[in-house]
Parts: structure tokens; C-alpha cells; sequence
């Protein structure tokens, strides 16, 4: 069985093919998330998730509050997260 050996640009052609593939594949796999970002006062954050997760239960699609913070001004600005098993 004989090794192949090409040029250079041969080897780096297939190094970034390859590389391309993986990188490729990890998006999608990361695509297969529904994600909806929001920033709200407070009171309307948490009836927002509330109504989330009663739409769309954590046990069906894995949903869950992805990031948040509070800002200065008091609004929570949050990403959730949810798989789309049954759409």
C-alpha cells in the first residue's frame, strides 16, 4: 500500500477542508436550538419565561434560560433556549 504524498498546497487544501467539515458539522448541531433573546422590565421578564415554559415544557424541549443580566436602567435582558422536538 503506498503513501500518497501531493504538494503543499495539497496537504493545506485538505487541512482546511477538513477543518471546514468540523466546523461545519458543530454548527449544525448547534443550529438544531430555537433561541429568542429579550430585555424587559423585570415583572414582564418573568411572566415572558413563565409563558415559555409552560408553552413549551423543559422535560419536551429541554428549554431553559440560556443567559441574563440586569442592566443599569433595571430591565433583564435574557436568551431562552429550547429544542424544537415537536414543531
Amino acid at each position: 500500500m503506498a503513501i500518497e504524498r501531493g504538494s503543499p498546497l495539497d496537504l493545506a487544501k485538505r487541512a482546511a477542508d477538513r477543518r471546514a467539515k468540523s466546523r461545519s458539522d458543530a454548527n449544525a448541531r448547534d443550529h438544531g436550538w430555537r433561541r429568542e433573546t429579550y430585555c424587559l422590565p423585570r415583572s414582564q421578564a418573568r411572566e415572558k419565561a413563565q409563558e415559555w415554559f409552560k408553552r413549551y415544557p423543559k422535560s419536551a424541549y429541554m428549554t431553559e434560560i440560556e443567559f441574563w443580566r440586569e442592566l443599569a436602567d433595571g430591565r433583564i435582558e435574557f436568551t431562552i433556549r429550547r429544542l424544537p422536538s415537536a414543531d
